[in-house]
């Protein structure tokens, strides 16, 4: 039983029925809250809390527990104080940019399958510490127009909606490798480039057991200079992402 929830919804007159009614949810889903303890899914948590007047960890303190695997927690840590971000993939979407929706597909169909849930908690907290600070980061994408491609329709109609807004935000630079471009040298797999507050460069690359961390970034540059050169601007970019969106 979640005792703080209950309180809260005792002090603001709320029961599960009503508070289901304005959130948008089963009353059993909302009985569950309290009952079991269930966490509400990210869209809802906020909404909840605003309703019942408390902040997310008042009723949830174990919201913002890390649960990435270890390996990544080095990686995190630098990419939340990073000044600037490049980040290329070529067969999925980046995480910084994914949707609830969409990080649970891609989860649930890799090797963290099993706590694929957990999983997409700790990728939106990722995306809040990076894009919802002060001074966010310069983040530059380039995406292969193949992973645009690659989804579920239903989750990817909303991705795409979803890429359009994070495109036009300033800080953020969104470019779409197009298929006509060709073979390129970025086929062999995605990386990411951070700057660090003191100036410094560090790579990051993913392969299928773990990812890694590396000073040497010059054979990273070298891609991202060529990937980079043949992506399409960023007008262009919104243009064939709002086409995409229209035919999903």
């Amino acid at each position: 039983m979640n005792r703080a929830v209950q309180v809260a919804m005792a002090e603001a007159g709320e029961t599960a029925d009503s508070l289901a009614a304005q959130v948008g949810v089963d009353p059993k889903t909302a009985a569950r809250w309290v009952s079991q303890g269930r966490i509400p899914q990210t869209r809802h948590r906020s909404q909840v809390a605003a309703i019942l007047g408390k902040d997310i960890l008042e009723l949830w303190p174990d919201v913002l527990k890390r649960r990435e695997p270890a390996w990544f927690r080095p990686w995190a840590e630098i990419e939340r104080e990073a000044s600037g971000l490049r980040w290329y993939e070529s067969a999925v979407l980046p995480g910084l940019l994914q949707t609830e929706d969409y990080a649970r597909a891609v989860l649930a169909s890799g090797p963290l399958m099993a706590e694929a849930e957990s999983y997409v908690e700790n990728r939106l907290r990722r995306q809040t510490a990076v894009f919802d600070r002060p001074r966010p980061p310069l983040a530059v994408f380039v995406i292969d127009e193949a992973a645009l491609r690659r989804g579920d329709p239903e989750v990817m109609h909303s991705q795409l909606d979803h890429l359009i807004t994070m495109a036009q935000r300033p800080s953020v630079m969104v470019h779409v490798l197009p298929l006509r471009a060709g073979l390129h040298p970025g086929q062999a797999g995605p990386f990411i480039i951070a700057t660090t507050p003191d100036g410094e460069e560090v790579g990051y690359l993913d392969d299928q057991s773990a990812g890694r961390i590396t000073n040497d970034v010059a054979p990273l540059w070298a891609v991202w200079d060529t990937v980079r050169s043949v992506a399409l601007p960023r007008d262009q970019t919104i243009d064939l992402l709002r086409a995409r969106a229209w035919m999903t």
